[in-house]
């Protein structure tokens, strides 16, 4: 009997891990579940949720490619399939940002290339569209699956399971007249009125809530010079948005520099892996020293003006931060727009920025060892400058703050620490009032785009796999612990999913250990930097590597792929 393995989510990390499955040299039987009814684009692609003004995070070139690249897909569409995309043919790049829905119908084309693919190998392959898993159960040697369909409910059994359900987004957005607790999806947000917007949060996610309303009350165009600006629709003289976050900063444009990652000088892999070899847990200054040489070693003038040598955990942030704290966001976004697009001409690199783009992931090594003390230090202090880092925007995000700003449509507010949100509870006032100090603003409609938080074990929506103690939160060593054992006296738990290297969730007791967890939100507090397609590329391969190891322990090469002519 072939093996059985199901996938919870047919966004990138449940396409990944499929890609890698097929290339199994055993047939193999895969059942994948999407609960929206077009498998293959992910709710963060999807048409329903996203608006067309919302832009994906990430250029062509760092998406790891299924069949095909991103760009060779679009370069082999008709015109007219561009024209309906939005996209000239001439301005395709590898280093171009498109918007999500047009990842969404990359990643359909793709998927049905490799559902092709995985029927030529001779394994079977079941997409079930519209079908929702509400419940897991794990067996001793299988896992039953409950799931909502359009003709019901009906239990199903596996050897594997991957949970890849990405994001969880609330039932519902509008929880009160004019209150949203997200921005997708986008189509909820058609209930703001014309009147005062205000956005928690100024990331990508919260351009994009900007976008999606701002779009529905004028348009963006390029003047005779060429530059980017906004005309407002007639009757919409009352519309205007601000944006608000801790900071009062806007994120950086994408910066030019060398992909893949150059290897670093000194925070290695490497140098990582020694620290962590000593056995202890109070790491985190050691990791820091490490980050600072490698940024000294990058940019020493940088050093030197931000007075790198006198910094510590506690006060980096403050120093990286500081210049563009003390300056108006909308003029320090004109600045960096401006550099970034010389430093594009020229392929120039900066050399700080890179040290720390390129060290992230390598710091992230340490995490999971950290202990309670150093973890809180880590989140609290440390954290938020990698995010800065490599969590820039499309440049066209930042021309269009800009034609907002010039528009008079759109201001930043800064919050500080002091602030607070208020709502109506009984609905009869839209939207909310912020208090920062003793300044009240009040808003109409207002829109929390801070993101996805981090999610632990009980927030799982399978409650019979939560309550047989299938999942449980990560454990992180007490401070002062030196070599622990797993739930020994030493370890205390302190949120997400405790997973293997495997991203199986460690369990006790005679049940199968074969489920995965390759969603991100249960991840995101033992491996703060997973985000986005690349982390999802590595999930998926690295999850479907351990299923191939047991179902298929001489597995061949990726198969071959045949893109139509």
């Amino acid at each position: 009997m072939r093996p059985r393995i199901a996938i919870i989510g047919t966004g990138p990390t449940g396409l990944y891990t499929f890609k890698q499955l097929i290339s199994s040299t055993v047939p193999i039987s895969i059942t994948l579940f999407e609960a929206y009814d077009e498998p293959g684009k992910g709710a963060p692609y999807h048409p329903d949720v996203n608006d067309p003004a919302m832009l994906s995070n990430i250029p062509s070139i760092e998406l790891p490619a299924f069949a095909e690249t991103l760009v060779d897909w679009l370069r082999r569409q008709g015109d007219d399939r561009l024209l309906q995309l939005g996209i000239r043919r001439d301005a395709i790049d590898d280093r171009e940002f498109y918007p999500r829905v047009v990842l969404g119908d990359y990643m359909q084309a793709q998927f049905d290339l490799m559902r092709r693919a995985a029927a030529e190998k001779g394994h079977e392959v079941m997409v079930l569209g519209r079908h929702k898993v509400v419940d897991i159960e794990l067996q001793a040697e299988q896992i039953r699956l409950s799931v909502e369909g359009p003709d019901g409910r009906q239990d199903a059994f596996y050897d594997h399971v991957v949970m890849a359900t990405g994001h969880n987004w609330p039932e519902t957005t509008e929880i009160r007249p004019g209150y949203f607790v997200s921005p997708w999806p986008a189509t909820a947000l058609k209930t703001v009125r014309n009147e005062r917007v205000g956005i928690l949060g100024t990331s990508l996610s919260s351009i994009d809530a900007l976008m999606t309303v701002a779009t529905a009350r004028g348009m963006f165009y390029a003047d005779a010079a060429g530059d980017l600006q906004y005309q407002p629709a007639e009757g919409t003289e009352e519309f205007h948005a601000t944006m608000m976050s801790r900071k009062g900063v806007l994120p950086e444009a994408d910066f030019y520099c060398p992909l893949p990652y150059e290897t670093p000088k000194v925070c290695t892999n490497e140098a990582i892996d020694a620290l962590i070899a000593t056995g202890r847990h109070d790491l985190l200054d050691d990791v820091f020293e490490l980050f600072r040489r490698e940024i000294v070693t990058a940019d020493p003038d940088y050093a030197a003006r931000i007075g790198l040598s006198q910094l510590t955990v506690e006060t980096f942030a403050a120093a990286y931060y500081a210049d563009r704290i003390k300056s108006d966001p909308f003029v320090w976004a004109a600045r960096n727009l401006a550099e970034v697009e010389e430093n594009r001409v020229k392929q120039y690199t900066v050399p700080w920025r890179y040290a720390i783009l390129i060290t992230h992931e390598i710091v992230a090594r340490v995490i999971p060892h950290l202990n309670e003390e150093d973890l809180k230090r880590f989140h609290k202090y440390f954290k938020s400058i990698f995010i800065d880092d490599y969590a820039t925007v499309p440049l066209t995000s930042i021309r269009r703050l800009l034609a907002l700003s010039r528009a008079g449509k759109l201001e930043i507010l800064k919050l500080g620490d002091d602030y607070r949100i208020e709502t109506d509870e009984s609905g009869a006032e839209r939207g909310a009032r912020v208090i920062v100090g003793d300044v009240e603003h009040r808003f109409g409609s207002f829109i929390d785009a801070t993101g996805q938080e981090t999610l632990s074990a009980t927030d799982l929506p399978f409650p019979t796999l939560v309550a047989q103690g299938g999942v449980k939160e990560s454990a992180t060593p007490r401070t002062g612990a030196l070599h622990t054992l797993e739930d020994g006296p030493d370890m205390v738990r302190t949120g997400g999913i405790d997973v293997d290297e495997h991203y199986r969730p460690k369990i006790d007791g005679p049940l199968s250990n074969r489920l995965y967890c390759a969603a991100i939100a249960f991840l995101l507090h033992k491996e703060p930097f997973v985000q986005g397609i690349t982390s999802a590329c590595e999930i998926g391969e690295t999850v479907a590597q351990a299923i191939l190891a047991d179902v298929a322990p001489n597995t061949g090469e990726a198969p071959l792929f045949q893109i139509p002519a």
